[in-house]
């Protein structure tokens, strides 16, 4: 089961669990598509791999299954390009 993890890793963006705008590499690591697109261009910057759109979990699980609640952020931030 994913973790649902609340935020993006470099700019600290709240991600609900059905934000369309969250992505995650194969080990979970959470970003924005803004920050996927423009700041890391793709790529994890903890393992190098790609990211896929985070699938939503119904709100109707959420009891049964809640979100993750412990935030990952990077201090200062995901380097430009990396």
């Amino acid at each position: 089961m994913l973790e649902m993890r609340p935020g993006c890793e470099c700019c600290d963006r709240d991600l609900p669990a059905d934000s369309p705008d969250a992505l995650i590499c194969s080990f979970e690591c959470t970003f924005c598509r803004t920050c996927v697109e423009d700041v890391l261009k793709g790529r994890c910057p903890n393992c190098g791999g790609g990211f896929a759109a985070r699938p939503p979990r119904s709100r109707e699980k959420w009891a049964k299954y809640p979100p993750g609640v412990d935030r990952v952020v990077k201090p200062g931030g995901c380097a430009v390009g990396f």
